[in-house]
């Protein structure tokens, strides 16, 4: 099982049933919200969501839920990681699907946390993600991380009727000190 992971404000938790509820739900559903996620082609059910969580089971891979405590408002979104043991990489993926909690910064917050847990840890030696090219608030989010660019997939996926680029930025466990430093606020 994996282990939670406290950062300034949040605690990452390992996502189980208590989050499988009617509002998580309502999240992946929301057309606005998934808008620049993979997730907006679905159609979401409590059972496709314990689905993707079991598929957790028994693999390198990380589900963490995102949870303030604070301000009262509980599970604010997701962060995912899928672990290539073999090469020493984790593929990190977040959501902030509490629409309260957005703007707030939450996201940097648990992107480090998790990011930390990779590196100090994990003993990761790269940290990767991608994101379309329109999607600036994720864009802005791996630059504020430290994260660097590291390939573009041209016109790779269709996005409101339009190829879009796929970004895909890294951070590598050299330059984690730094940005540890830099971001050291958040981390708790």
């Amino acid at each position: 099982m994996i282990g939670e992971i406290r950062t300034r404000r949040l605690l990452l938790v390992p996502f189980g049933e208590k989050h499988l509820t009617a509002r998580y739900v309502a999240w992946l559903n929301d057309r606005d919200l998934m808008r620049y996620s993979e997730q907006r082609h679905r159609i979401h059910t409590l059972e496709s969501c314990r689905a993707y969580l079991e598929s957790f089971a028994g693999t390198p891979n990380h589900f963490w839920a995102i949870e303030e405590e604070a301000e009262g408002l509980g599970h604010i979104g997701n962060v995912t990681a899928y672990v290539d043991d073999r090469n020493s990489l984790a593929d990190i993926g977040i959501v902030i699907g509490e629409r309260q909690a957005q703007k707030k910064g939450y996201g940097l917050e648990a992107w480090i946390g998790a990011c930390g847990f990779f590196f100090e840890e994990h003993g990761v030696r790269k940290v990767t993600a991608g994101t379309l090219a329109v999607n600036v608030r994720m864009l802005a989010l791996m630059k504020a991380a430290g994260m660097i660019a590291d390939g573009i997939r041209i016109r790779h996926l269709f996005w409101e009727g339009e190829e879009v680029d796929v970004v895909h930025m890294a951070l590598f466990r050299s330059g984690w000190a730094e940005v540890a430093g830099r971001l050291k606020h958040l981390r708790g």
